[in-house]
């Protein structure tokens, strides 16, 4: 090839990159006050996590006002008023929700005026997850536990996903597992926020805020903003997360397509179980009861902030 046909080629390759168009995002789904209980599904099943939890029915969840709209926002809370046998099988009442719809790629902004506080036994999470464990994925948006005060994102999937930090970084950093199908799923692959107003008390207290997820065939992506810098363009319905900085989770480098699809959003509040109860005797919160169980059966007033106060979420799909 001639100079002069390679100085062509390269400015044709450089025009022809530059115009490729930019991402758009288009609002496919609103869950508000409006629309909630015919976009989402009470559970009310055992809890897969083994918590000291009894999911409730939308019946029971609505007449004992553990499900109701607030004004123009959507409240999910706990029983925190009965008294419960320490040693029996039912657990402390509570909601799991779970959306209609069902997403393959999208993005998801959440905007919570309230979350579960950081309390010893409470084990709440925002998250997505595929029909069929773990080989259709899962991410966990919001999660935490006992008197965590940072958020966790962790991904649970099948063997064969193991995710680098994609360009441009994050702020959180690694925690479990490289390999997010560590332990037949179990483990997963976390990475915990840099910010101290990310989860719980803290996040409540700093006025909420809003957390964005990003997931497409080559990133998952999390960010979180309080609710004092919450993009302009997320508040006028433009989102554009070319522009919003640096996530706190920013996983590359696996075949997402192959290991996240047919997600479902999912909200619950359980308590002790696989998590908040594993890590209770190393806590501080041992020094309250020797048993997560019997702290959560007897303490039924410690849990009356264990709710999520929700302002919107809305679904985009991109192009």
């Amino acid at each position: 090839m001639s100079f002069t046909h390679l100085f062509v080629s390269i400015n044709l390759l450089v025009a022809g990159t530059s115009a490729l168009p930019a991402t758009t995002y288009a609002l496919q789904d609103t869950y508000d006050y409006t629309n909630w209980l015919s976009r989402f599904s009470v559970q009310n099943i055992a809890d897969p996590t083994h918590g000291f939890v009894n999911y409730v029915t939308q019946a029971q969840a609505q007449s004992e006002g553990l499900l109701k709209t607030i004004g123009d926002q959507v409240y999910i809370g706990v029983d925190n008023t009965t008294q419960l046998d320490p040693n029996g099988s039912v657990g402390r009442n509570s909601v799991r929700l779970q959306s209609n719809p069902s997403y393959n790629h999208a993005l998801v902004i959440a905007d919570f005026a309230h979350i579960p506080v950081s309390d010893c036994g409470v084990w709440p999470a925002f998250w997505m997850v595929g029909p069929n464990w773990p080989n259709e994925g899962e991410i966990d948006i919001i999660e935490g536990v006992n008197l965590n005060t940072y958020d966790q994102v962790t991904l649970h999937t099948s063997s064969g996903c193991v995710p680098t930090i994609g360009s441009g970084g994050q702020t959180g950093t690694p925690t479990g597992n490289a390999d997010c199908g560590a332990g037949g799923g179990y483990t997963g692959c976390g990475v915990v926020s840099g910010s101290a107003t990310s989860y719980g008390t803290a996040f409540n207290a700093n006025g909420g805020g809003v957390y964005a997820t990003l997931w497409t065939s080559s990133a998952i992506k999390v960010w979180y903003f309080p609710a004092n810098g919450v993009p302009s363009d997320i508040k006028s319905g433009t989102p554009n997360p070319a522009g919003w900085g640096t996530p706190i989770a920013n996983y590359a480098g696996c075949g997402f397509d192959a290991h996240f699809q047919n997600m479902n959003i999912i909200f619950d509040t359980t308590f002790c179980g696989d998590w908040a109860g594993q890590v209770w005797s190393s806590s501080s919160c041992a020094s309250l009861n020797p048993s997560c169980n019997a702290y959560v059966a007897e303490e039924p007033q410690s849990f009356g902030n264990a709710y999520w106060l929700v302002n919107s979420i809305k679904v985009y799909s991109m192009s």
